[in-house]
Protein backbone atom coordinates (compact mmCIF):
# COMPACT_ATOMS: atom_id res chain seq x y z
CA UNK A 1 0.00 0.00 0.00
CA UNK A 2 1.22 3.19 -0.47
CA UNK A 3 -0.11 6.45 1.70
CA UNK A 4 -0.83 9.50 0.34
CA UNK A 5 -1.09 12.76 2.74
CA UNK A 6 -3.07 16.27 2.03
CA UNK A 7 -2.80 18.88 4.45
CA UNK A 8 -6.08 20.91 5.05
CA UNK A 9 -3.98 24.04 6.62
CA UNK A 10 -1.41 26.10 6.26
CA UNK A 11 0.56 24.96 9.63
CA UNK A 12 0.10 21.09 8.78
CA UNK A 13 1.60 21.84 4.98
CA UNK A 14 4.39 23.63 6.89
CA UNK A 15 4.83 20.55 9.35
CA UNK A 16 4.71 18.00 6.47
CA UNK A 17 7.41 19.75 4.50
CA UNK A 18 9.44 19.76 7.45
CA UNK A 19 8.91 16.22 8.66
CA UNK A 20 9.61 15.88 4.81
CA UNK A 21 13.29 17.63 5.01
CA UNK A 22 14.11 15.67 8.48
CA UNK A 23 13.82 12.10 7.36
CA UNK A 24 15.53 12.77 4.04
CA UNK A 25 18.66 14.71 6.30
CA UNK A 26 18.73 11.69 8.37
CA UNK A 27 19.38 9.27 5.33
CA UNK A 28 22.24 11.08 3.99
CA UNK A 29 23.63 12.29 7.35
CA UNK A 30 24.33 8.70 8.16
CA UNK A 31 25.83 8.07 4.54
CA UNK A 32 29.41 8.18 4.35
CA UNK A 33 30.39 9.71 1.10
CA UNK A 34 31.41 13.44 1.26
CA UNK A 35 28.67 14.39 -1.67
CA UNK A 36 26.22 12.57 1.04
CA UNK A 37 26.80 15.22 3.16
CA UNK A 38 26.72 17.77 1.02
CA UNK A 39 23.21 17.39 0.18
CA UNK A 40 22.50 16.94 4.20
CA UNK A 41 24.01 20.39 4.69
CA UNK A 42 21.75 21.95 2.01
CA UNK A 43 18.90 19.83 3.90
CA UNK A 44 19.52 21.94 6.97
CA UNK A 45 19.68 25.38 5.05
CA UNK A 46 16.08 24.32 3.66
CA UNK A 47 14.82 23.13 7.40
CA UNK A 48 15.79 26.90 8.37
CA UNK A 49 14.01 28.31 5.74
CA UNK A 50 11.16 26.65 6.55
CA UNK A 51 10.75 26.78 10.38
CA UNK A 52 11.61 30.40 9.90
CA UNK A 53 7.76 31.29 10.86
CA UNK A 54 7.84 33.38 14.18
CA UNK A 55 4.63 31.99 15.21
CA UNK A 56 6.04 28.14 14.48
CA UNK A 57 7.00 27.61 17.82
CA UNK A 58 4.31 28.89 19.72
CA UNK A 59 1.67 27.15 17.23
CA UNK A 60 3.19 23.72 18.36
CA UNK A 61 3.37 24.17 22.09
CA UNK A 62 -0.37 24.83 21.72
CA UNK A 63 -0.96 21.81 19.61
CA UNK A 64 1.21 19.19 22.24
CA UNK A 65 -0.96 21.03 24.60
CA UNK A 66 -4.35 20.48 23.21
CA UNK A 67 -3.40 16.84 22.52
CA UNK A 68 -1.70 16.55 26.44
CA UNK A 69 -5.65 17.71 27.52
CA UNK A 70 -7.51 15.07 24.78
CA UNK A 71 -5.32 12.08 26.30
CA UNK A 72 -5.17 13.25 29.81
CA UNK A 73 -9.20 13.01 29.55
CA UNK A 74 -9.23 9.37 28.18
CA UNK A 75 -7.10 8.57 31.58
CA UNK A 76 -10.67 6.95 32.99
CA UNK A 77 -11.68 5.18 30.44
CA UNK A 78 -11.82 1.12 30.84
CA UNK A 79 -10.71 0.51 27.89
CA UNK A 80 -7.21 2.51 27.80
CA UNK A 81 -3.61 1.05 28.47
CA UNK A 82 -2.39 3.40 31.31
CA UNK A 83 1.06 2.96 31.25
CA UNK A 84 1.14 3.41 26.96
CA UNK A 85 -1.10 6.69 28.20
CA UNK A 86 1.47 7.01 30.73
CA UNK A 87 4.41 7.32 28.52
CA UNK A 88 2.87 9.21 25.88
CA UNK A 89 1.89 12.34 28.14
CA UNK A 90 5.78 12.04 29.26
CA UNK A 91 6.99 12.22 26.02
CA UNK A 92 4.41 15.28 25.36
CA UNK A 93 5.81 16.78 28.78
CA UNK A 94 9.61 16.08 27.45
CA UNK A 95 9.22 17.25 23.85
CA UNK A 96 7.58 20.62 25.10
CA UNK A 97 10.16 21.58 27.67
CA UNK A 98 12.88 20.71 25.41
CA UNK A 99 11.08 22.80 22.70
CA UNK A 100 10.36 25.96 25.89
CA UNK A 101 13.93 25.85 26.76
CA UNK A 102 15.41 26.65 22.96
CA UNK A 103 16.26 29.88 23.20
CA UNK A 104 16.37 32.31 20.63
CA UNK A 105 14.86 32.12 16.94
CA UNK A 106 14.82 28.70 15.67
CA UNK A 107 18.15 28.14 13.75
CA UNK A 108 20.17 31.65 15.13
CA UNK A 109 23.26 29.96 15.38
CA UNK A 110 23.71 29.20 11.68
CA UNK A 111 22.21 32.53 10.88
CA UNK A 112 25.10 33.98 12.85
CA UNK A 113 27.46 31.66 11.40
CA UNK A 114 29.05 33.79 8.29
CA UNK A 115 30.70 30.78 7.00
CA UNK A 116 27.45 29.08 6.95
CA UNK A 117 25.65 31.92 5.36
CA UNK A 118 28.46 31.90 2.56
CA UNK A 119 28.00 28.21 2.16
CA UNK A 120 24.13 28.70 1.50
CA UNK A 121 24.40 31.37 -0.30
CA UNK A 122 26.53 29.84 -2.73
CA UNK A 123 24.33 26.37 -2.52
CA UNK A 124 21.32 28.67 -4.02
CA UNK A 125 23.33 28.91 -7.36
CA UNK A 126 23.05 26.02 -9.78
CA UNK A 127 26.78 25.02 -9.34
CA UNK A 128 27.50 27.79 -7.31
CA UNK A 129 29.26 25.61 -4.56
CA UNK A 130 32.20 24.46 -7.08
CA UNK A 131 35.90 24.43 -5.01
CA UNK A 132 37.12 27.50 -7.12
CA UNK A 133 33.93 29.31 -5.72
CA UNK A 134 34.45 27.81 -1.97
CA UNK A 135 37.67 26.48 -1.55
CA UNK A 136 37.40 26.40 2.18
CA UNK A 137 34.23 24.57 1.61
CA UNK A 138 35.94 22.17 -1.02
CA UNK A 139 38.52 21.41 1.75
CA UNK A 140 35.93 20.33 4.48
CA UNK A 141 34.42 18.56 2.13
CA UNK A 142 37.90 16.39 2.52
CA UNK A 143 38.13 16.10 6.20
CA UNK A 144 36.92 12.79 7.51
CA UNK A 145 33.47 10.86 7.66
CA UNK A 146 33.55 11.51 11.01
CA UNK A 147 34.61 14.94 11.15
CA UNK A 148 31.59 15.94 8.57
CA UNK A 149 29.14 14.08 10.62
CA UNK A 150 29.62 15.73 14.44
CA UNK A 151 29.76 19.11 12.27
CA UNK A 152 26.56 18.85 10.66
CA UNK A 153 24.75 17.32 14.05
CA UNK A 154 26.45 20.27 15.91
CA UNK A 155 25.01 22.92 13.01
CA UNK A 156 21.56 21.21 13.23
CA UNK A 157 21.26 20.55 17.07
CA UNK A 158 19.70 23.93 17.84
CA UNK A 159 17.05 22.90 15.60
CA UNK A 160 16.46 19.65 16.33
CA UNK A 161 14.12 20.09 19.44
CA UNK A 162 11.44 21.63 17.08
CA UNK A 163 12.05 18.67 14.32
CA UNK A 164 10.69 16.29 17.50
CA UNK A 165 8.17 18.61 18.28
CA UNK A 166 6.97 18.80 14.53
CA UNK A 167 7.37 14.36 14.80
CA UNK A 168 5.12 14.28 17.83
CA UNK A 169 2.60 16.53 16.85
CA UNK A 170 2.18 14.27 13.59
CA UNK A 171 2.32 11.47 15.06
CA UNK A 172 -0.32 12.27 17.41
CA UNK A 173 -2.78 13.58 14.75
CA UNK A 174 -1.84 10.44 12.19
CA UNK A 175 -3.20 8.33 15.55
CA UNK A 176 -6.19 10.46 15.97
CA UNK A 177 -8.01 9.34 12.59
CA UNK A 178 -10.77 6.81 11.82
CA UNK A 179 -9.69 4.46 8.98
CA UNK A 180 -12.48 3.61 6.64
CA UNK A 181 -12.62 1.84 3.05
CA UNK A 182 -14.21 3.53 0.42
CA UNK A 183 -14.72 2.94 -3.61
CA UNK A 184 -14.20 5.67 -5.98
CA UNK A 185 -16.72 4.96 -8.05
CA UNK A 186 -15.05 5.72 -11.97
CA UNK A 187 -11.67 6.88 -10.34
CA UNK A 188 -13.94 9.84 -8.54
CA UNK A 189 -15.02 9.56 -4.26
CA UNK A 190 -16.88 12.88 -2.48
CA UNK A 191 -17.85 13.00 1.10
CA UNK A 192 -19.98 15.51 3.05
CA UNK A 193 -17.59 16.41 5.88
CA UNK A 194 -20.56 18.63 7.33
CA UNK A 195 -19.02 21.64 8.65
CA UNK A 196 -16.71 19.27 10.90
CA UNK A 197 -12.99 20.67 10.92
CA UNK A 198 -9.67 18.40 10.01
CA UNK A 199 -6.42 18.95 9.88
CA UNK A 200 -5.37 16.42 7.36
CA UNK A 201 -6.76 13.31 5.13
CA UNK A 202 -4.52 10.28 4.49
CA UNK A 203 -5.27 7.81 1.70
CA UNK A 204 -3.85 4.19 1.20
CA UNK A 205 -4.08 2.92 -2.46
CA UNK A 206 -2.50 -0.35 -3.53
CA UNK A 207 1.03 0.55 -5.30
CA UNK A 208 0.09 -2.37 -8.37
CA UNK A 209 -2.68 0.10 -8.92
CA UNK A 210 -0.90 2.88 -10.06
CA UNK A 211 -4.08 5.05 -9.11
CA UNK A 212 -2.35 8.52 -7.85
CA UNK A 213 -5.31 10.35 -6.21
CA UNK A 214 -5.29 14.01 -5.83
CA UNK A 215 -7.38 15.65 -3.31
CA UNK A 216 -9.22 18.96 -2.63
CA UNK A 217 -11.26 19.75 0.37
CA UNK A 218 -12.99 22.37 2.63
CA UNK A 219 -14.94 22.17 6.14
CA UNK A 220 -18.24 21.06 3.81
CA UNK A 221 -16.75 18.38 1.14
CA UNK A 222 -13.91 16.42 0.21
CA UNK A 223 -13.42 15.59 -3.30
CA UNK A 224 -10.64 13.19 -4.31
CA UNK A 225 -9.92 12.16 -7.97
CA UNK A 226 -7.70 9.60 -9.07
CA UNK A 227 -5.09 9.76 -12.00
CA UNK A 228 -2.55 6.92 -13.61
CA UNK A 229 0.49 8.26 -15.16
CA UNK A 230 0.90 7.16 -18.97
CA UNK A 231 3.93 6.17 -21.10
CA UNK A 232 5.55 10.19 -20.73
CA UNK A 233 4.40 9.73 -17.01
CA UNK A 234 2.10 12.61 -17.65
CA UNK A 235 -1.21 12.06 -15.17
CA UNK A 236 -4.32 10.86 -17.03
CA UNK A 237 -7.78 10.47 -15.60
CA UNK A 238 -9.11 6.58 -13.94
CA UNK A 239 -12.32 5.71 -15.38
CA UNK A 240 -12.25 2.64 -13.23
CA UNK A 241 -13.27 2.01 -9.70
CA UNK A 242 -10.53 2.63 -7.00
CA UNK A 243 -10.84 0.43 -3.47
CA UNK A 244 -8.92 2.83 -0.91
CA UNK A 245 -8.64 3.56 2.60
CA UNK A 246 -9.39 7.04 4.18
CA UNK A 247 -8.78 8.33 7.05
CA UNK A 248 -9.88 12.13 8.31
CA UNK A 249 -7.26 13.26 10.92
Amino acid sequence: MITYEYPFNERIRTLLRLEDLHERFNFFLHQNHALQHHVALTLVFEMLEVASRSDLKSDLLQELERQKQILAGYREHPNIQKEVLDDVLKEIDQVSAALVNTLGKTGQSIRENEWLMSVRGRTMIPGGACEFDLPSYYAWQHRSTEERYKDIQNWFSPMASLLDAVGLVLRLLRASGVQFKVIAESGSYQQMLQGKVHQMLRIKVEEKSGAIPEASANKYMLWIRFTKQDGDLKPKLLEEDVSCELTLC
